[in-house]
C-alpha cells in the first residue's frame, strides 16, 4: 500500500499549493512511484490549475482525468456518495504508487469548520495522515488586494479551531504548515501553535509533530502578466510574449496627465491607461526604456479604441519588448479586475516555482518528512532522483562557476534557478546593465550573481600577462593576447585557471570547439592523461550509466581508448556509480578478429594494466554487457559482463550514434557530455541545451570542482 499524505486547510487562499508542490518533490527524491490525487475538484468543465502544475512534475505518470475524485456539486448534492467516490477513485491511484500527495478542497467560500470537518473525514477514509497548512496573513489572500500579517496568538487560536476539527474525525496530524508567516515573528508563531497542538492532543503525539512556518514572499503570491490578461480578457497586441510570465506587484492608474503618471511608476508595476490616452502610453514607454525610471512589468490598454496608425508605427520603432495588453472593458472595471487578479504558482513562473521550492527546502525538514511517512529512499534511482542527487552534492560545498554566454535567455533562466536552489555561485560574463535589465524583463533573479564585462581592463590586462606567459612558445605578443582574452570563452577558462571561478560551463550559443580549445591551451590535461574526452550520464528508468567518448575524439587509438576508459571510471565514482567497464566492440571475448578489435583488446589490456584496482572487460558486445542472460552464454564467470555501469565505446560515430539512440528509444535524460581529463572542469553545452540541461550541468561542474580540491 502506498504511503500517503492529505494536505488540507482551515480557509480559502492558504497558499497550500506551495505546500503541496514542495511535498512533492520531496517525495519524488526518494522514490520512483510518486503520485497526485486532488480530492474534490471545482468542476469537470474547467481543469484544475494545481493539479495540472502538480502532474507536470517530473517523475509523475498520471493522467489528469483519474487523479480527480469528486466535484463541489457532487459533495453538496450527496456528501456521503460522493466520500465513497473519492475513496473509490484514489484506491485506484494508490495501487500504480509508492506514495501519494493528495490536495484537499480549495473552500469556495471565506472558511468553513464545516469543510475543513469534510476533509478531515476524508483523509481518515483514507487512511492518510493530514499535514495542516495554515496563512498567516487575514484579507485577499492571493490577490493584489490588501491583508494584514496574523500575530503568533491569532495564529495559534487558528491552529486550535482546526485541530478541533481534525480531532473529532479522529484523523492522525502528522504536521503544520505556516504559509506566509510574518518574517520577524516564525519562532514566535511556531511555539504558539506548537502550544495549540499540545493542548488538542495527548502529550505523546503532540511531541512528534513538527511545525514548520515559510516566511512571506510576495513574489509567490503575485500573478503574472498573462494572470492579469487572462483576469482583464484582453490579448497581446505589442511586446515580447516571452515576458508574460513576469509577476506584477501592483498597479498604476493611469487617469491623469502624463507629467503626474511618471512619478507614480514603481518596480513591477502593470499601468492601466486608457486606449485613447497615447501621450501618456508613449511617455510610460520611454520611461521604462530610458532605465532612469523603475523596470515596469507591463501595460493595460483599456476601451474599445484602436491606436492609431501613426501611434502603432511610432511604438514600432521604439522596438519596445514591455508586454501592452489590450481590452475593451473601462478604467473601474480594468482595475477591479487587475486588482482581483490572483497570483497562481505554475510552471510556466519559473521564478515563482523555483521559489517555492527553493522555501520549502530551506524552512522544512524534508528528511524528516519522510521519516514520517515511513518513506525509506529507493535502492531505484531514477532521472528525477538521480539530478536531485547532483544538486545536494552541489550546494553541499557551494563553488562558483563562471557562464560567459550572459547574452542568452536559456542561460539567464538557468541562473536563476542555480541561485534560488543554492546550487552554485556564479559570475556571469556580460555588460552588467544589459545583463541585468533582460533579467529583470525576464521576471528572474539573479541579483546575487557577479556579472563581469569580458572587456573589463583590469581583468584583461591580467589575463593578458598570464596568457603571454603561457603561450610565448608560440610567439604571441601582449597585444595579441589582449586582443584574444576578451573573447567569452578565454575570458572565462582564464578566470578558472586563475582561481576566480572553479569551473566553466558554456556552449550554449558556442561551438563545442570554441569552448574547450581554450582549456587545451590554458588548462591543459591532468598528469597521465594523454587526452580530454567527454562521457553522458545516462539516465535510464531504474539506474545510471556512464557512456564515452560520444562527443569529442572521433576515432581514438587503443591508448586514447585506455585513457578515456581509466578517466570514466573516475568520473563515475565521483557520480556514486560503481565503475565495472566494458571495452565495447562487435565480438566478445576471443570470438572476433580485425583491427578494431585488436585495437579494443590492446585497450583492454592496458587498462588493466594502468589501473588494476578497476573491473573491466574487453572486447565485448553491447548486449553482453548489459544483459545478464546473454552475458551468462557468452562471458560466464565474468564480473562485469550483464552487470557493466560504463560502456567504453570504439569511436565517436558508434558513440554517438548509440547514446542518442538510447535517449529516445528508451526514454533515457542524457546529461552530458561531461569533459574529462582536464586539470579543472570545463563543461560544454549543446546548443540546443535546454535550461534544465544548462542547470544540471552547472551541478555536475561544482561537483568536479568539488572533487578537484579534496
Amino acid at each position: 500500500m502506498a504511503q500517503s499524505i492529505y494536505i488540507t486547510s482551515a480557509e480559502g487562499h492558504s497558499g497550500k499549493s506551495t505546500v503541496a508542490l514542495g511535498v512533492l518533490d520531496a517525495l519524488s527524491h526518494a522514490t520512483p512511484r510518486v503520485g497526485v490525487f486532488r480530492a474534490i475538484a471545482r468542476s469537470t468543465l474547467e481543469r484544475d490549475y494545481v493539479l495540472e502544475m502538480l502532474l507536470a512534475h517530473d517523475g509523475v505518470d498520471l493522467d489528469y482525468d483519474e487523479c480527480v475524485g469528486v466535484t463541489y456539486d457532487e459533495v453538496r448534492h450527496d456528501p456521503e456518495a460522493a466520500l465513497g467516490r473519492i475513496v473509490e477513485r484514489y484506491k485506484a491511484v494508490e495501487a500504480q504508487c509508492d506514495a501519494v500527495v493528495i490536495v484537499g478542497s480549495d473552500y469556495t467560500d471565506v472558511g468553513s469548520p464545516a469543510e475543513l470537518g469534510y476533509n478531515a473525514r476524508i483523509a481518515a477514509n483514507l487512511g492518510a495522515p493530514v499535514l495542516l497548512v495554515l496563512s498567516g496573513r487575514a484579507g485577499q489572500g492571493e490577490q493584489l488586494g490588501s491583508s494584514t500579517a496574523r500575530t503568533p496568538e491569532e495564529m495559534g487560536q487558528i491552529a486550535g479551531l482546526a485541530l478541533t476539527e481534525l480531532t473529532h474525525a479522529r484523523v492522525g496530524l502528522l504536521a503544520v504548515v505556516a504559509n506566509r508567516a510574518d518574517p520577524d515573528q516564525i519562532d514566535a508563531i511556531t511555539a504558539s501553535i506548537g502550544s495549540a497542538i499540545a493542548e488538542a492532543i495527548p502529550a505523546a503525539d503532540a511531541a512528534s509533530v513538527p511545525v514548520w512556518a515559510l516566511p512571506e514572499d510576495r513574489f509567490l503570491i503575485a500573478p503574472s502578466v498573462r494572470g492579469v490578461m487572462r483576469s482583464v480578457d484582453g490579448h497581446l497586441v505589442k511586446g515580447d510574449a516571452d515576458l508574460m510570465t513576469r509577476e506584477v506587484l501592483g498597479v498604476v492608474v493611469a487617469g491623469m496627465s502624463m507629467v503626474n503618471v511618471l512619478p507614480r511608476l514603481f518596480e513591477s508595476a502593470i499601468v492601466v491607461i486608457p486606449a485613447d490616452r497615447t501621450e501618456v502610453l508613449l511617455a510610460t514607454m520611454l520611461a521604462n526604456a530610458s532605465g532612469t525610471f523603475p523596470s515596469l512589468a507591463g501595460i493595460v490598454l483599456n476601451g474599445p479604441f484602436p491606436l492609431p496608425e501613426s501611434i502603432d508605427r511610432l511604438i514600432d520603432g521604439l522596438d519596445s519588448s514591455l508586454p501592452i495588453i489590450a481590452t475593451d472593458m473601462g478604467t473601474y472595471e480594468t482595475a477591479v479586475h487587475v486588482m482581483n487578479t490572483r497570483g497562481r504558482l505554475a510552471a510556466d513562473s519559473q521564478r515563482r516555482y523555483d521559489s517555492a521550492l527553493a522555501m520549502f527546502e530551506r524552512y522544512v525538514d524534508t528528511e524528516e518528512l519522510r521519516r514520517l511517512l515511513g518513506l525509506a529512499r529507493s535502492t531505484v534511482v531514477t532521472p528525477l532522483m538521480f539530478e536531485y542527487g547532483l544538486i545536494e552534492r552541489s550546494r553541499s560545498d557551494r563553488r562558483r562557476i563562471v557562464l560567459p554566454e550572459g547574452d542568452d535567455d536559456r542561460v539567464l533562466r538557468a541562473a536563476a534557478t542555480v541561485l534560488s536552489r543554492g546550487i552554485a555561485d556564479l559570475t556571469i560574463l556580460g555588460e552588467e546593465i544589459e545583463v541585468r535589465s533582460r533579467a529583470i524583463e525576464l521576471g528572474i533573479d539573479i541579483r546575487s550573481a557577479q556579472i563581469l564585462s569580458p572587456f573589463d581592463a583590469v581583468h584583461v590586462h591580467r589575463f593578458a600577462e598570464e596568457y603571454e606567459r603561457l603561450r610565448a612558445h608560440k610567439g604571441v605578443t601582449y597585444a595579441q593576447a589582449a586582443d584574444t582574452v576578451t573573447d567569452v570563452s578565454y575570458f572565462g577558462t582564464l578566470m578558472v585557471h586563475l582561481g576566480l571561478a572553479d569551473g566553466m560551463v558554456s556552449g550554449a550559443a558556442h561551438t563545442t570547439a570554441h569552448t574547450i580549445r581554450p582549456a587545451f591551451e590554458i588548462i591543459k590535461t591532468k598528469p597521465g592523461v594523454s587526452v580530454v574526452s567527454s562521457v553522458f550520464l545516462m539516465a535510464l528508468a531504474d539506474r545510471v550509466l556512464v557512456y564515452g567518448d560520444c562527443a569529442v575524439i572521433p576515432d581514438p587509438t587503443s591508448e586514447q581508448l585506455a585513457d578515456i576508459a581509466i578517466s570514466s571510471a573516475a568520473t563515475a565514482s565521483q557520480f556514486g556509480i560503481d565503475p565495472r567497464i566494458a571495452m565495447l566492440s562487435y565480438s566478445t571475448g576471443e570470438s572476433g578478429s580485425g583491427a578494431e578489435v585488436e585495437k579494443v583488446r590492446t585497450a583492454t589490456a592496458l587498462v588493466r594494466e594502468r589501473a588494476p584496482q578497476l573491473l573491466v572487460e574487453g572486447p565485448i558486445q553491447y548486449d553482453a554487457a548489459a544483459d545478464v542472460a546473454v552475458a551468462a552464454a557468452k562471458m560466464p564467470g565474468s564480473e562485469v559482463a550483464g552487470r557493466a555501469t560504463v560502456f567504453i565505446f570504439p569511436d565517436l560515430n558508434t558513440g554517438n550514434n548509440t547514446y542518442k539512440a538510447v535517449q529516445r528509444s528508451a526514454g533515457a535524460v542524457a546529461i552530458g557530455p561531461v569533459l574529462q581529463g582536464l586539470n579543472k572542469p570545463i563543461n560544454d553545452l549543446s546548443r540546443g541545451a535546454l535550461v534544465e540541461d544548462i542547470v544540471n550541468t552547472i551541478a555536475i561542474t561544482a561537483i568536479q570542482a568539488q572533487g578537484e580540491s579534496s
